[in-house]
Protein backbone atom coordinates (compact mmCIF):
# COMPACT_ATOMS: atom_id res chain seq x y z
CA UNK A 1 0.00 0.00 0.00
CA UNK A 2 1.47 3.33 -1.10
CA UNK A 3 2.34 6.30 1.18
CA UNK A 4 1.30 4.44 4.34
CA UNK A 5 3.21 5.88 7.26
CA UNK A 6 4.16 9.04 5.38
CA UNK A 7 4.47 12.06 7.72
CA UNK A 8 1.98 13.88 5.48
CA UNK A 9 -0.54 11.01 5.35
CA UNK A 10 -4.22 11.76 6.07
CA UNK A 11 -5.74 9.14 8.37
CA UNK A 12 -8.62 7.16 6.90
CA UNK A 13 -8.42 8.76 3.44
CA UNK A 14 -7.19 6.80 0.41
CA UNK A 15 -6.86 7.21 -3.36
CA UNK A 16 -7.89 4.03 -5.17
CA UNK A 17 -6.89 3.40 -8.79
CA UNK A 18 -8.57 0.58 -10.72
CA UNK A 19 -6.74 -1.58 -13.24
CA UNK A 20 -7.25 -1.14 -16.96
CA UNK A 21 -8.83 -4.03 -18.82
CA UNK A 22 -10.71 -5.46 -15.84
CA UNK A 23 -14.09 -4.00 -16.76
CA UNK A 24 -14.17 -1.80 -13.66
CA UNK A 25 -14.81 1.90 -14.36
CA UNK A 26 -14.55 4.14 -11.31
CA UNK A 27 -17.72 6.06 -12.12
CA UNK A 28 -19.85 2.94 -12.65
CA UNK A 29 -21.95 1.26 -9.98
CA UNK A 30 -19.75 -1.81 -10.41
CA UNK A 31 -16.61 0.23 -9.80
CA UNK A 32 -18.01 2.02 -6.76
CA UNK A 33 -19.49 -1.22 -5.45
CA UNK A 34 -16.00 -2.60 -5.05
CA UNK A 35 -15.45 -0.26 -2.10
CA UNK A 36 -18.66 -1.39 -0.43
CA UNK A 37 -17.41 -4.98 -0.42
CA UNK A 38 -14.56 -3.93 1.85
CA UNK A 39 -16.54 -1.63 4.15
CA UNK A 40 -15.43 1.73 2.77
CA UNK A 41 -17.20 4.79 1.37
CA UNK A 42 -16.50 6.50 -1.98
CA UNK A 43 -16.03 10.27 -1.62
CA UNK A 44 -14.82 11.79 -4.93
CA UNK A 45 -14.77 9.98 -8.28
CA UNK A 46 -12.25 10.80 -11.03
CA UNK A 47 -13.02 10.08 -14.66
CA UNK A 48 -10.35 11.46 -16.98
CA UNK A 49 -6.95 11.81 -15.34
CA UNK A 50 -7.37 8.72 -13.18
CA UNK A 51 -9.66 5.67 -13.28
CA UNK A 52 -10.28 5.85 -9.57
CA UNK A 53 -11.70 7.68 -6.59
CA UNK A 54 -11.02 8.78 -3.06
CA UNK A 55 -12.50 6.65 -0.30
CA UNK A 56 -12.76 6.58 3.45
CA UNK A 57 -11.33 3.28 4.70
CA UNK A 58 -9.71 1.89 7.81
CA UNK A 59 -6.10 0.75 7.43
CA UNK A 60 -7.25 -2.89 7.50
CA UNK A 61 -9.93 -2.30 4.87
CA UNK A 62 -7.39 -0.48 2.68
CA UNK A 63 -4.93 -3.37 2.87
CA UNK A 64 -7.64 -5.87 1.93
CA UNK A 65 -8.82 -3.70 -0.95
CA UNK A 66 -5.26 -3.35 -2.27
CA UNK A 67 -5.14 -7.13 -2.74
CA UNK A 68 -8.25 -7.19 -4.93
CA UNK A 69 -7.37 -8.21 -8.53
CA UNK A 70 -9.35 -5.27 -9.95
CA UNK A 71 -7.27 -2.71 -8.02
CA UNK A 72 -4.04 -1.21 -9.39
CA UNK A 73 -3.04 0.85 -6.33
CA UNK A 74 -4.34 2.02 -2.98
CA UNK A 75 -2.47 5.11 -1.82
CA UNK A 76 -2.98 7.00 1.41
CA UNK A 77 -4.06 10.58 0.74
CA UNK A 78 -1.43 13.18 1.73
CA UNK A 79 -1.23 16.89 2.35
CA UNK A 80 0.20 18.99 -0.47
CA UNK A 81 1.63 22.48 -0.17
CA UNK A 82 2.94 25.42 -2.11
CA UNK A 83 6.61 25.37 -2.96
CA UNK A 84 7.57 28.00 -0.37
CA UNK A 85 8.04 31.64 -1.37
CA UNK A 86 10.35 34.26 0.11
CA UNK A 87 9.74 38.02 0.26
CA UNK A 88 12.31 39.99 -1.70
CA UNK A 89 12.65 42.93 -4.13
CA UNK A 90 13.10 43.68 -7.96
CA UNK A 91 11.80 42.21 -11.27
CA UNK A 92 14.19 40.87 -13.92
CA UNK A 93 12.96 37.46 -15.09
CA UNK A 94 11.32 38.51 -18.37
CA UNK A 95 14.47 40.39 -19.35
CA UNK A 96 16.52 37.22 -18.88
CA UNK A 97 14.45 34.80 -20.95
CA UNK A 98 14.69 36.70 -24.25
CA UNK A 99 18.50 36.73 -24.41
CA UNK A 100 21.37 34.26 -24.34
CA UNK A 101 23.86 35.94 -22.01
CA UNK A 102 24.19 38.50 -19.25
CA UNK A 103 24.25 41.47 -18.77
CA UNK A 104 20.53 42.17 -18.92
CA UNK A 105 19.33 44.52 -21.66
CA UNK A 106 16.42 46.05 -19.64
CA UNK A 107 14.01 44.97 -22.43
CA UNK A 108 11.83 41.93 -23.16
CA UNK A 109 11.32 41.08 -26.84
CA UNK A 110 8.64 38.54 -27.76
CA UNK A 111 6.59 37.47 -30.80
CA UNK A 112 3.45 39.49 -31.58
CA UNK A 113 1.30 36.38 -31.07
CA UNK A 114 2.36 36.44 -27.39
CA UNK A 115 0.36 33.35 -26.46
CA UNK A 116 -2.78 34.39 -28.35
CA UNK A 117 -5.26 31.52 -28.70
CA UNK A 118 -3.65 29.52 -25.90
CA UNK A 119 -5.27 28.77 -22.53
CA UNK A 120 -3.16 28.42 -19.39
CA UNK A 121 -4.72 26.49 -16.51
CA UNK A 122 -3.35 27.69 -13.17
CA UNK A 123 -3.76 24.80 -10.69
CA UNK A 124 -3.06 26.64 -7.46
CA UNK A 125 -4.71 28.79 -4.75
CA UNK A 126 -7.13 30.36 -7.22
CA UNK A 127 -6.70 33.59 -9.19
CA UNK A 128 -7.93 37.16 -8.77
CA UNK A 129 -9.39 37.24 -12.28
CA UNK A 130 -10.20 40.97 -12.08
CA UNK A 131 -6.53 41.90 -11.62
CA UNK A 132 -5.55 44.60 -14.13
CA UNK A 133 -2.71 42.43 -15.45
CA UNK A 134 -5.10 39.75 -16.77
CA UNK A 135 -8.56 41.35 -16.67
CA UNK A 136 -10.69 40.30 -19.64
CA UNK A 137 -8.52 37.25 -20.31
CA UNK A 138 -9.04 35.35 -17.05
CA UNK A 139 -11.93 33.20 -15.85
CA UNK A 140 -12.84 30.74 -13.12
CA UNK A 141 -12.73 27.04 -13.92
CA UNK A 142 -13.13 24.82 -10.87
CA UNK A 143 -12.64 24.99 -7.10
CA UNK A 144 -11.72 21.59 -5.65
CA UNK A 145 -11.46 23.08 -2.14
CA UNK A 146 -15.07 24.27 -1.91
CA UNK A 147 -16.49 22.02 -4.63
CA UNK A 148 -17.81 24.86 -6.79
CA UNK A 149 -16.72 26.97 -9.77
CA UNK A 150 -15.62 30.15 -8.00
CA UNK A 151 -11.85 29.72 -7.86
CA UNK A 152 -11.01 33.03 -6.17
CA UNK A 153 -7.60 33.58 -4.56
CA UNK A 154 -7.39 34.17 -0.81
CA UNK A 155 -3.64 33.60 -0.71
CA UNK A 156 -1.91 35.50 -3.54
CA UNK A 157 0.27 32.70 -4.86
CA UNK A 158 -2.06 31.71 -7.71
CA UNK A 159 -2.49 35.31 -8.86
CA UNK A 160 1.30 35.76 -8.86
CA UNK A 161 1.68 32.62 -10.98
CA UNK A 162 -1.11 33.65 -13.39
CA UNK A 163 0.31 37.13 -13.95
CA UNK A 164 3.80 35.71 -14.49
CA UNK A 165 2.37 33.50 -17.21
CA UNK A 166 0.15 36.07 -18.90
CA UNK A 167 0.23 39.48 -17.20
CA UNK A 168 0.29 42.54 -19.45
CA UNK A 169 3.41 43.86 -17.70
CA UNK A 170 4.81 40.91 -15.77
CA UNK A 171 3.78 38.04 -18.03
CA UNK A 172 5.71 35.99 -20.57
CA UNK A 173 2.67 35.28 -22.80
CA UNK A 174 0.80 38.58 -22.69
CA UNK A 175 -2.17 37.52 -24.83
CA UNK A 176 -2.81 34.06 -23.37
CA UNK A 177 -6.02 33.29 -21.48
CA UNK A 178 -5.99 32.18 -17.84
CA UNK A 179 -8.36 29.66 -16.25
CA UNK A 180 -8.21 29.40 -12.46
CA UNK A 181 -8.34 25.91 -10.91
CA UNK A 182 -8.24 26.11 -7.11
CA UNK A 183 -6.79 23.09 -5.31
CA UNK A 184 -5.10 24.78 -2.34
CA UNK A 185 -6.78 26.76 0.45
CA UNK A 186 -6.04 30.30 1.61
CA UNK A 187 -3.14 29.01 3.71
CA UNK A 188 -1.62 27.33 0.64
CA UNK A 189 -2.42 23.80 1.80
CA UNK A 190 -4.37 21.00 0.17
CA UNK A 191 -4.40 17.26 -0.42
CA UNK A 192 -3.16 14.93 -3.12
CA UNK A 193 -6.79 14.04 -3.84
CA UNK A 194 -7.71 17.71 -4.25
CA UNK A 195 -4.86 18.32 -6.68
CA UNK A 196 -5.90 15.24 -8.67
CA UNK A 197 -9.48 16.57 -8.75
CA UNK A 198 -8.20 19.80 -10.30
CA UNK A 199 -6.09 17.92 -12.84
CA UNK A 200 -9.09 15.70 -13.62
CA UNK A 201 -11.18 18.82 -14.31
CA UNK A 202 -8.52 20.23 -16.65
CA UNK A 203 -8.24 16.89 -18.46
CA UNK A 204 -12.02 16.81 -18.99
CA UNK A 205 -12.48 20.46 -19.91
CA UNK A 206 -9.42 21.79 -21.75
CA UNK A 207 -10.00 23.14 -25.23
CA UNK A 208 -7.58 24.20 -27.96
CA UNK A 209 -3.84 24.70 -27.35
CA UNK A 210 -3.44 24.29 -23.58
CA UNK A 211 -0.80 24.53 -20.89
CA UNK A 212 -1.09 23.87 -17.17
CA UNK A 213 1.03 25.16 -14.32
CA UNK A 214 1.67 23.21 -11.10
CA UNK A 215 3.69 25.39 -8.73
CA UNK A 216 3.09 22.98 -5.87
CA UNK A 217 4.34 19.68 -4.62
CA UNK A 218 4.80 17.14 -1.89
CA UNK A 219 6.21 13.71 -1.26
CA UNK A 220 6.25 10.99 -3.89
CA UNK A 221 2.74 10.06 -5.04
CA UNK A 222 2.11 7.45 -7.72
CA UNK A 223 -1.53 8.54 -8.04
CA UNK A 224 -0.62 12.18 -8.63
CA UNK A 225 2.10 11.22 -11.10
CA UNK A 226 -0.37 9.05 -13.02
CA UNK A 227 -2.97 11.83 -13.13
CA UNK A 228 -0.45 14.34 -14.51
CA UNK A 229 0.84 11.82 -17.06
CA UNK A 230 -2.69 11.02 -18.25
CA UNK A 231 -3.55 14.72 -18.50
CA UNK A 232 -0.44 15.30 -20.63
CA UNK A 233 -1.48 12.35 -22.81
CA UNK A 234 -4.81 14.15 -23.37
CA UNK A 235 -2.92 17.06 -24.96
CA UNK A 236 -2.10 19.48 -22.13
CA UNK A 237 1.51 20.66 -21.71
CA UNK A 238 2.44 20.75 -17.99
CA UNK A 239 5.10 22.90 -16.35
CA UNK A 240 5.79 21.66 -12.80
CA UNK A 241 7.96 23.02 -10.01
CA UNK A 242 11.06 21.06 -9.04
CA UNK A 243 10.57 22.07 -5.39
CA UNK A 244 12.44 24.17 -2.87
CA UNK A 245 14.13 21.63 -0.59
CA UNK A 246 17.69 21.87 -1.97
CA UNK A 247 17.34 18.15 -2.71
CA UNK A 248 17.12 15.75 -5.61
CA UNK A 249 13.73 16.30 -7.25
CA UNK A 250 13.33 12.59 -8.00
CA UNK A 251 11.77 12.11 -4.55
CA UNK A 252 8.97 14.64 -5.14
CA UNK A 253 5.67 14.64 -7.00
CA UNK A 254 4.73 15.86 -9.51
CA UNK A 255 8.33 17.00 -10.15
CA UNK A 256 9.39 13.47 -11.07
CA UNK A 257 6.82 13.05 -13.90
CA UNK A 258 8.91 12.37 -17.00
CA UNK A 259 6.46 13.80 -19.54
CA UNK A 260 6.08 17.09 -17.65
CA UNK A 261 8.51 20.01 -17.98
CA UNK A 262 10.17 20.11 -14.54
CA UNK A 263 11.60 23.51 -13.65
CA UNK A 264 14.42 24.58 -11.35
CA UNK A 265 15.07 28.17 -10.30
CA UNK A 266 17.94 30.57 -10.98
CA UNK A 267 18.99 33.93 -9.58
CA UNK A 268 19.73 37.09 -11.56
CA UNK A 269 23.39 36.02 -11.77
CA UNK A 270 22.45 32.72 -13.49
CA UNK A 271 23.28 30.66 -10.40
CA UNK A 272 21.00 27.83 -9.33
CA UNK A 273 18.99 29.29 -6.47
CA UNK A 274 20.16 27.83 -3.17
CA UNK A 275 16.68 26.50 -2.38
CA UNK A 276 16.03 24.89 -5.78
CA UNK A 277 15.79 21.14 -6.12
CA UNK A 278 18.03 19.60 -8.75
CA UNK A 279 18.84 16.35 -10.54
CA UNK A 280 18.24 14.45 -13.74
CA UNK A 281 14.44 14.75 -13.53
CA UNK A 282 14.77 18.50 -14.14
CA UNK A 283 14.27 19.61 -17.73
CA UNK A 284 15.14 23.28 -17.54
CA UNK A 285 15.96 26.22 -15.25
CA UNK A 286 14.18 29.59 -15.30
CA UNK A 287 14.29 32.84 -13.30
CA UNK A 288 12.82 32.22 -9.85
CA UNK A 289 14.38 34.59 -7.32
CA UNK A 290 12.98 38.07 -6.63
CA UNK A 291 10.18 37.84 -9.20
CA UNK A 292 7.60 40.63 -9.23
CA UNK A 293 4.05 39.91 -10.42
CA UNK A 294 0.42 40.50 -9.45
CA UNK A 295 -1.04 39.78 -6.01
CA UNK A 296 -4.54 39.07 -4.70
CA UNK A 297 -5.09 42.03 -2.38
CA UNK A 298 -6.30 44.45 -5.07
CA UNK A 299 -6.63 44.73 -8.84
CA UNK A 300 -3.29 46.54 -9.03
CA UNK A 301 -1.39 44.84 -6.18
CA UNK A 302 2.05 43.31 -6.76
CA UNK A 303 4.46 41.25 -4.72
CA UNK A 304 8.08 40.20 -5.20
CA UNK A 305 8.78 36.64 -4.11
CA UNK A 306 11.10 33.73 -4.83
CA UNK A 307 10.87 29.99 -5.47
CA UNK A 308 10.62 27.30 -8.10
CA UNK A 309 6.94 28.35 -7.96
CA UNK A 310 8.02 31.55 -9.69
CA UNK A 311 10.33 29.84 -12.19
CA UNK A 312 7.63 27.42 -13.36
CA UNK A 313 5.18 30.01 -14.77
CA UNK A 314 8.00 31.51 -16.85
CA UNK A 315 8.17 28.10 -18.55
CA UNK A 316 4.38 27.77 -18.78
CA UNK A 317 4.32 31.21 -20.41
CA UNK A 318 7.09 30.21 -22.81
CA UNK A 319 5.09 27.10 -23.70
CA UNK A 320 2.08 29.31 -24.45
CA UNK A 321 4.23 31.57 -26.66
CA UNK A 322 5.44 28.53 -28.59
CA UNK A 323 1.95 27.02 -28.92
CA UNK A 324 0.59 30.29 -30.31
CA UNK A 325 2.87 29.81 -33.30
CA UNK A 326 2.60 26.01 -33.43
CA UNK A 327 -1.01 25.33 -32.52
CA UNK A 328 -0.95 21.61 -33.29
CA UNK A 329 2.23 20.86 -31.31
CA UNK A 330 1.98 17.98 -28.84
CA UNK A 331 3.18 18.34 -25.24
CA UNK A 332 6.28 16.32 -26.18
CA UNK A 333 6.99 18.67 -29.08
CA UNK A 334 6.54 21.73 -26.87
CA UNK A 335 8.91 20.28 -24.27
CA UNK A 336 11.44 19.43 -26.97
CA UNK A 337 11.24 22.94 -28.43
CA UNK A 338 11.84 24.60 -25.06
CA UNK A 339 14.65 22.32 -23.94
CA UNK A 340 16.21 22.41 -27.41
CA UNK A 341 15.98 26.19 -27.58
CA UNK A 342 17.32 26.77 -24.07
CA UNK A 343 20.66 28.45 -23.45
CA UNK A 344 23.18 25.85 -22.34
CA UNK A 345 26.12 26.06 -19.98
CA UNK A 346 25.05 29.25 -18.19
CA UNK A 347 23.73 27.95 -14.85
CA UNK A 348 26.44 27.87 -12.20
CA UNK A 349 26.34 25.17 -9.51
CA UNK A 350 23.39 23.54 -11.29
CA UNK A 351 23.44 20.53 -8.95
CA UNK A 352 24.36 16.90 -9.44
CA UNK A 353 22.71 15.45 -12.53
CA UNK A 354 20.90 18.64 -13.52
CA UNK A 355 20.69 19.59 -17.20
CA UNK A 356 22.45 22.93 -17.69
CA UNK A 357 19.67 24.57 -19.64
CA UNK A 358 18.29 28.07 -19.02
CA UNK A 359 14.93 29.07 -20.48
CA UNK A 360 14.93 31.20 -23.63
CA UNK A 361 11.74 32.12 -25.50
CA UNK A 362 11.20 30.04 -28.66
CA UNK A 363 8.81 31.74 -31.14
Amino acid sequence: MLAAGSPTAIKGSYIVTLKKGTGFKAASSKGKGLINEYGGTVKKTFGAALNGYTANLSATEARRLAADPAVATVEQNQTVHLTDTTQSSAPWGLDRVDQTSLPLSTTYTYPDTAGSGVTAYVIDTGVRITHAQISGRASYGYDAVDGDTTASDGNGHGTHVATTIAGSTYGVAKKAKIVAVRVLDDAGSGTTAGVIAGIDWVTNNHSGPSVANLSLGGGASTSLDTAVSNSIASGVTYAVAAGNSSANASSYSPARVAAAITVGATTSTDAKASYSNYGSVLDIFAPGSSITAGWNTSDTATNTISGTSMATPHVAGAAAVYLAGHTSATPAQVASALTGGATTGKVTSAGTGSPNRLLKIVP
